[in-house]
C-alpha cells in the first residue's frame, strides 16, 4: 500500500518550509515556522515529530530534511481531489476550472505540451 501523502493545510505549510530550506537545523525551522506561520516552539516540535513519524521528515541530529518530495505529495493531492470532486474524470475538473479562472495563451501552450508528452510517453510504454 502507498504511504499516505495528503497533508493538512497547517501540515503541508510547515512541510513547505522544509523543502524550501533543507537541509535545516531544528532552531532554525522553529524560528522560520514563527515568522511564517505564527507557531509556537511546541507547535513546531509536536507538527515535525509527526510527520516524521508518517515518514514525511527526518530530524536526525537536529537536522531537518525531507524523506518525502514536494512533488509527490502534490501528486497525490491532486488525484485525490480529483477523485473526490469529479468522480476522476480529469476532463470535467479541467472544465469546472476553466470555467473559474481563464487561463493565458502561455498556460495554455504549456498545458499542451504536457498533453502531448503524457501521450507520448503512453505510446512508447505500450
Amino acid at each position: 500500500m502507498e504511504k499516505m501523502l495528503r497533508l493538512a493545510e497547517g501540515e503541508y505549510r510547515f512541510a513547505s518550509l522544509v523543502w524550501e530550506n533543507e537541509p535545516l537545523s531544528s532552531g532554525q525551522l522553529v524560528r522560520l515556522a514563527a515568522d511564517a506561520l505564527g507557531w509556537k516552539k511546541s507547535t513546531t516540535y509536536t507538527v515535525l515529530k509527526k510527520l516524521c513519524e508518517r515518514g514525511i521528515l527526518c530530524n536526525e541530529d537536529g537536522t531537518v530534511t525531507a524523506l518525502v518530495k514536494q512533488s509527490a505529495v502534490q501528486q497525490q493531492e491532486s488525484t485525490a481531489v480529483v477523485d473526490r470532486t469529479f468522480g476522476g474524470s480529469l476532463p470535467r475538473f479541467v472544465a469546472a476550472f476553466l470555467n473559474e479562472k481563464p487561463i493565458t495563451k502561455a498556460e495554455a501552450a504549456e498545458i499542451r505540451a504536457i498533453l502531448d508528452a503524457a501521450r507520448t510517453e503512453q505510446e512508447d510504454g505500450q
